[in-house]
């Protein structure tokens, strides 16, 4: 099959899913955007010299019978997507993708692989299929340095670099909060990393952080980590670096930031919530990306990620998209 890869339009987007070094034994035609890999300063001809056609955007849609786009496909690019191909990509189907499936995945035909870490998946026509293919957390260390590279900028962003005076708390176990944790206990000693089983711990000396990383994400349906009324109690000028990036969810009523304005204040206190930190270590990540995505999608046929829709037959591995949004 022809598997085609755009060039990412995400603002500030740098990270690369795939590098001509790991381009060997692929079962796919591969096709690539002109321009690509601009940002790791990897020339057109060097994605040729690895046995790939480069394109333009419209040919790549026009002729591909899958479209990796490591980022959701944006509304300008709508009209280019053709009927049954399949999309391949952090899509988030059941999130910030909704209006995506809406529009595109079921009216299309689609067949969409959305590579979530956790739990990569393959939707059709509304209703999901886990993939057995593709092993959970395999690339976790996307998520380690989403962690690792945002709590740095957001530190530096707010024109910190903490010592052992500033008491910090960080909240979770999983890949970005051990990140987090990473980066944070190089510059100081006076860090306490709380799990959800000891968050009343934390809970019950608020008042005594300068600095709180949440690395839970809870969803729209969770409870708030960190309520309004519990952010009342912390002391003037604390910073709350969401590095989950779960905007008015875990900390409750905080809003997006952006790399132009990453942090806001509100009520005395300081906020960091932006999304897509792992691209501010894009070489590091681009290498992790590449290798993983090659060894578990890329040099596989296609179509063994559609037969997995027809395996699967069981009622409760079926999900419908708009009944968990």
């Amino acid at each position: 099959m022809k598997l085609g890869f755009l060039k990412t339009d995400f603002p500030h987007e740098r990270r690369l899913p795939l590098l001509p070094e790991h381009i060997k034994q692929f079962a796919n035609s591969i096709y690539i955007e002109n321009g690509f890999g601009d940002s790791l300063g990897i020339a057109d001809e060097e994605y040729q010299q690895a046995g790939c056609t480069i394109l333009n955007r419209t040919e790549i849609f026009a002729l591909c019978d899958g479209i990796f786009s490591l980022k959701i496909i944006q509304p300008c690019d709508y009209d280019l997507i053709r009927p049954n191909q399949m999309i391949i990509g952090w899509t988030h189907p059941l999130g910030s993708g909704k209006k995506f499936m809406e529009t595109q995945a079921i009216p299309k035909n689609l067949y969409i692989l959305d590579i979530d870490n956790q739990a990569p998946t393959m939707f059709y026509q509304g209703k999901s299929y886990p993939s057995k293919i593709i092993p959970k957390n395999f690339v976790y260390q996307n998520s380690f340095y989403a962690g690792y590279a945002g709590v740095l900028h957001a530190l530096l962003s707010f024109g910190l670099l903490p010592t052992s005076d500033h008491e910090i708390a960080i909240l979770g176990s999983g890949n970005t909060a051990q990140g987090a944790f990473h980066g944070v206990s190089k510059l100081s000693s006076s860090v306490q990393l709380f799990y959800r089983k000891t968050l009343p711990n934390f809970k019950r000396q608020l008042s005594k952080y300068s600095i709180i990383v949440n690395g839970i994400r809870v969803g729209d349906s969770g409870e708030p980590i960190l309520s309004i009324e519990e952010q009342a109690q912390l002391k003037k000028g604390t910073f709350i670096i969401d590095i989950a990036a779960d905007a008015g969810n875990a900390i409750e009523g905080n809003q997006f930031t952006t790399v132009d304005q990453p942090v806001y204040e509100k009520n005395g206190l300081y906020y960091y919530t932006l999304p897509n930190t792992p691209t501010f270590a894009y070489r590091n990540v681009s290498q992790i990306l590449s290798e993983q995505f090659s060894k578990y999608i890329f040099q596989k046929d296609l179509s063994i990620f559609k037969d997995e829709i027809t395996t699967q037959h069981s009622d409760d591995a079926d999900i419908k998209i708009l009944d968990k949004v």
